[in-house]
């Protein structure tokens, strides 16, 4: 492959990215000079120039006046990672908080800083691309795409998306597929299709409110696994769980969790689908951050090690390209006829022209150059406000290390409640996400969820300044 400046000055900076992490090169240690660095790796003085640009970008060095580049940061000083959870000893009636409201009812303001939102803002969404991928679609479609697409979604749609499970270890075709509006009802058909109400699912802890809200309103039990904030869940303890609590169906984010933003090892995951397989139990993988990742390669996904159809893989743009498009999407294995039965019931057809544009879109090929771009974008701003955060909070604040997605998990001492701070926070127009929502059990009043997907500014900064005041003022 011929290496463009682009790659050229990207792999200068990972090498000494690389240095940084291993200590080679220590914090406020001096960098060689832009001119030194360029006859050192026999690259141009531009070239140089955007590989310390980029590290700067990232908050790993610093440029001071008169003197050069100096190193900032290594992200192996992080604070300790938060704690697991202590196991339940019961599973436990679904009774979603009122503060999820308080929270969420702030979605639409646009005075507030919002830490609570996890989903990348407009201005780093293909936003143009998208509006002529519509009026593509608008042009394409017969009658304008007045009519309802088949139900198991658009063909054009679900081809491109069958071939993007290539990057995760799928071999899909069109006819695996169907398409949702979003990837919360492909959640919901799926807990739907496996599940009748008073039944028990297994799902992470902490775990996505919105998870909790569903099962609520599918009349299910949850039994909250514990999960380490690097590995996800306890394999073990799930192994014993199934049959003494009697579990239908797990429901898990394998991939960059949310809220926790752990990624499970892919032997892991082999190992989960191995233990779902012996229980002949189904295992609803939602896969919505799996695309966001900061390494080298995608990680696999439950579904890539799935041979008996026990696996039903969910996933959506919303995260990565166009929130109100309402395009999701479910692999839904030996589930799909039901799943089919289920989505005419409720929603007879998915959306033609939103679904038609995003499929244009990904046939174009500009879905993966949109993505390169995004995951250094979100890369570059989980370590500047992992820095923040480390500056401005107490010492013993213990702060996530995702390596994708787009939020930090954060727990505090153990008298700190966190809805009282988001209550506070919001008098300074700051808005968070306490660490109560995200469980049915009494825990996580001294933890928060933060997303960073909102770009680095001087505002950002402010804002998570003003955080640790509150925070320090509460003791």
């Amino acid at each position: 492959m011929i290496k463009t400046a682009e790659h050229l000055y990207i792999q200068v900076a990972d090498n000494i990215e690389q240095l940084i992490e291993k200590e080679v090169l220590k914090i406020g240690e001096k960098l060689p000079s832009v001119r030194t660095l360029s006859k050192q790796q026999g690259i141009s003085l531009s070239t140089a120039f955007q590989a310390y640009y980029h590290l700067e970008a990232k908050g790993l060095i610093e440029s001071r006046p008169k003197s050069g580049y100096y190193i900032r940061f290594n992200s192996k000083r992080m604070p300790d990672l938060p704690a697991s959870c202590e196991p339940v000893k019961k599973a436990a009636e679904v009774t979603v908080h009122e503060m999820v409201a308080a929270v969420f009812n702030l979605m639409a303001a646009s005075d507030i800083m919002k830490f609570s939102v996890a989903t990348p803002p407009p201005e780093i969404l293909p936003a143009a691309k998208m509006a002529k991928a519509v009026v593509q679609a608008l042009r394409e479609l017969p009658n304008y795409g007045v009519a309802y697409d088949p139900l198991q979604g658009n063909v054009r749609l679900r081809r491109q998306l069958a071939l993007l499970s290539l990057n995760w270890g799928g071999a899909y075709t069109e006819n695996d597929v169907v398409t949702t509006n979003g990837c919360v009802e492909a959640l919901t058909l799926c807990l739907s299709a496996v599940t009748q109400p008073g039944d028990t699912i297994a799902i992470e802890s902490p775990a996505y409110y919105g998870a909790l809200q569903l099962a609520e309103g599918l009349g299910l039990k949850v039994l909250e696994v514990p999960t380490h904030p690097a590995t996800g869940i306890d394999l073990a303890y799930l192994d014993k769980a199934i049959p003494r609590h009697k579990i239908k169906a797990c429901l898990f984010v394998p991939n960059f969790n949310n809220p926790i933003g752990c990624c499970m090892p892919d032997k892991h995951k082999k190992e989960l689908v191995g233990i779902i397989e012996k229980y002949d139990i189904a295992l609803i993988e939602d896969d919505i951050y799996g695309d966001l990742y900061f390494g080298k390669q995608r990680p696999a996904t439950c579904k890539s090690f799935d041979r008996k159809g026990n696996v039903l893989y969910c996933s959506s743009i919303s995260k990565s390209v166009a929130p109100g498009f309402r395009v999701g999407w479910t692999i839904p294995g030996k589930y799909k006829e039901r799943i089919l039965q289920l989505k005419h019931m409720h929603a007879i057809a998915s959306p033609s022209i939103t679904h038609a544009a995003v499929g244009n879109f990904l046939e174009t090929g500009r879905y993966e150059n949109h993505l390169r771009n995004l995951r250094k974008i979100l890369h570059t701003q989980c370590l500047r406000y992992s820095q923040a955060i480390m500056e401005y909070f107490p010492e013993s604040a213990r702060v996530s290390r995702p390596q994708g997605g787009c939020v930090l998990w954060i727990e505090l001492e153990g008298h700190i409640n966190t809805y009282e701070l988001f209550q506070q926070a919001l008098k300074h127009k700051i808005s968070i996400c306490p660490g109560r929502i995200f469980t049915l059990q009494d825990r996580y009043s001294n933890c928060m969820r933060i997303s960073y997907s909102v770009p680095w500014s001087k505002q950002v900064d402010d804002s998570l300044k003003t955080l640790g005041k509150l925070l320090r003022k509460m003791g």
